[in-house]
């Protein structure tokens, strides 16, 4: 009782300092020092962990490393490699340009202009027009960065998104063999589980087994079972890592979900039975002049069910997070419409609100996983399944026969 006590007023005492530092932090938003809030759902190459006074200038901003495969002017191939945006534009081989610039204006850009409304400018006031802006704009970390020669073939830089897919790659990693270990030591094989997070492990492990891979795979459920298990932790993981403060949803990501759902799509067909093969190419029990019309119908039917699963899971953990924004937005729009006492006065209910979406998130962390693993079962359940044809059209016969008598009736 003392505890659930003291973790109620420490919610609500934090609760307090967020809706007093919002409205301030809406005013400071109007001067200048902005918060950075589409950083905590889009993708980028820096990681904010405003406000620290960490990173490049000490903003908060600590930028990841920029990879680059670049063909040059005579077309030859080669490769880049910068430990940040900013090394990148400074070493003088690729130019910033920002899209909130209405032109696209790049440094180049801006120093062209410059030179053009004097009428007659040198090469060294270009250069010092070039240095100026540059020094203007240091948050290369936002900017499109274009090589000053040639073109780039293939950007493999690392991004925020994917910074965050391998720790969650290296969280389920570093856990379940830990796990592995008790268990080659005994430990819940040759007596019970001890601790916490091993029940709670073993507990989730065999949910996927018993509710999952079991009831849509059957007998081949221990052949597909370590995918099964690797896709719902590693989805788990990223999407409670995008909960976390400072951290990014991996998940929310296309990218990663269409890698996922490739995986299943791939599984499936090489999978695949003759049955699930002969119901594509040659459907049974539809007549011949319908085939030529059902065929590219199942088999754009085995493309589009790994597109839903990769846009379902992007769409969702994405959606949560834009409904929080929006939420707390709401407080720098009232401060900067209706000045701040509006932000005082809306600071409660945007806050409640978005802690109500924020425990909703919750739920959908573990749900989404469930789907994404659950569908995947099923999709590769249905592939490797044998049918007998010739057992269910016997089956199926009478009910057909008096369903056609009733519709006569």
């Amino acid at each position: 009782m003392i505890k659930s006590f003291r973790f109620g007023t420490s919610l609500l005492a934090t609760l307090m300092a967020i809706m007093l530092m919002s409205p301030t932090t809406a005013l400071a938003a109007e001067e200048g020092e902005g918060v950075d809030v589409v950083g905590h759902s889009a993708d980028g190459f820096y990681w904010d962990l405003t406000p620290l006074p960490v990173g490049t200038g000490g903003k908060g901003k600590i930028e990841m490393p920029r990879i680059f495969i670049v063909r040059d002017a005579e077309g030859s191939l080669g490769l880049d490699f910068f430990w940040s945006s900013t090394a990148a534009v400074k070493a003088g081989g690729y130019i910033a340009e920002w899209a909130d610039d209405g032109h696209g204006a790049s440094t180049d850009d801006h120093a062209d202009d410059a030179s053009h409304e004097e009428g007659a400018a040198t090469g060294d006031e270009d250069h010092a027009d070039d240095e100026q802006v540059t020094e203007e704009r240091k948050d290369f970390y936002y900017a499109a960065l274009t090589p000053a020669a040639g073109s780039i073939v293939l950007d493999m830089s690392i991004t925020r998104q994917l910074m965050f897919a391998w720790f969650g790659m290296l969280i389920v990693a570093f856990l379940f063999i830990r796990m592995a270990n008790r268990y080659k030591a005994g430990v819940g094989r040759t007596s019970a589980p001890k601790g916490r997070l091993q029940n709670l492990l073993e507990m989730l492990v065999m949910f996927v087994r018993d509710e999952i891979a079991k009831p849509n795979l059957g007998d081949k459920a221990d052949k597909y079972l370590p995918y099964l298990l690797t896709a719902f932790f590693f989805i788990l993981t990223c999407n409670l890592l995008g909960l976390v403060p400072f951290g990014a949803t991996a998940t929310s990501n296309i990218m990663v979900t269409t890698v996922l759902a490739t995986i299943t799509f791939v599984l499936t067909q090489l999978g695949g039975s003759k049955d699930h093969w002969l119901h594509v190419f040659n459907p049974p029990g539809v007549p011949g002049f319908v085939k030529p019309i059902l065929i590219p119908v199942e088999l754009l039917g085995l493309f589009t069910k790994p597109i839903a699963l990769a846009i379902r899971l992007f769409a969702n953990m994405t959606a949560g997070h834009l409904i929080i924004l929006s939420l707390i937005g709401l407080i720098f729009t009232f401060s900067g419409l209706f000045g701040t006492a509006a932000g005082y006065m809306v600071s409660p209910i945007s806050i409640a609100f978005s802690l109500f979406i924020y425990c909703l998130e919750l739920l959908v962390s573990f749900i989404q996983a469930y789907v994404f693993t659950m569908l995947s079962a099923l999709f590769i359940g249905m592939a490797v399944a044998e049918h007998d044809h010739h057992h269910e059209e016997d089956h199926h016969a009478p009910a057909m026969a008096d369903m056609h008598e009733a519709v006569l009736e």
